[in-house]
């Protein structure tokens, strides 16, 4: 495994995979988080998907005391009115890493879908709005769109009609679903076809919602 890329747990669900799911974890979780998830999709035998859990590096989180735990950016305060652009940044580019590997093992780009929870769902967005290259679509749980004031000038017009699924707990107390629905209306007034899905949760992921996500990811990749 190459040390300048992120650490990572990877599962295929089948032999030759045509296609990889990139997904990122939360604050203070690991690729472990999401790993039990894969066989509950219970995706269909004829489409092989690779499943990539990278790990966060581990940085100081102000909002945390300043203490070090697995973050992909820092959260300076609730509520994301001053938000870590360089943390964020420097994810996007660990996160496009992670996709020249994968069209070097032989999966095109517009077969590669980014998705994440919560921090995992906002690098999940500041990667594939920007990516200069077709994906295939993005998968955002229980996040938000972060810096949000530059992505009509930063978003990539390869990727200007991207799918995406965003998905949201109604008693989310981490990131209230108000924050969601605000990204979700910026998302659809520039045009992306996104599919909204909300659930009587709080910050986390229910049955029905791994139900959902197999659905849109059977779709987008059939």
């Amino acid at each position: 495994m190459d040390k300048n890329l992120l650490e990572r747990i990877e599962i295929e669900t089948g032999s030759s995979p045509s296609a990889t799911v990139i997904w990122l974890h939360g604050l203070g979780a690991d690729g472990h988080d999401f790993e039990p998830i894969v066989p509950e999709l219970g995706l269909p035998a004829s489409l092989a998907v690779r499943f990539i859990f990278p790990h966060a590096p581990v940085r100081p989180v102000t909002l945390n005391n300043g203490m070090a735990m697995r973050a992909w950016y820092d959260i300076l305060e609730l509520g994301g009115t001053r938000e870590d652009g360089e943390g964020l940044r420097e994810s996007q580019a660990s996160v496009e890493a992670l996709i020249a590997v994968e069209e070097a093992r032989g999966i095109r780009a517009d077969r590669i879908v980014l998705a994440g929870f919560s921090q995992g769902g906002a690098i999940a967005f500041q990667t594939g709005l920007r990516h200069p290259q077709r994906l295939a679509g993005i998968m955002a749980l229980s996040t938000y769109l972060p810096l949000a004031g530059t992505v009509e000038a930063e978003r990539h017009k390869t990727n200007r009609d991207l799918p995406i699924f965003m998905a949201h707990g109604t008693g989310d107390p981490m990131i209230p679903i108000g924050r969601a629905e605000q990204s979700r209306k910026m998302l659809e007034a520039l045009g992306y076809p996104l599919e909204w899905h909300e659930y009587a949760m709080p910050h986390s992921v229910c049955p029905q919602e791994i139900a959902d996500i197999s659905d849109w990811l059977v779709k987008i990749l059939k």
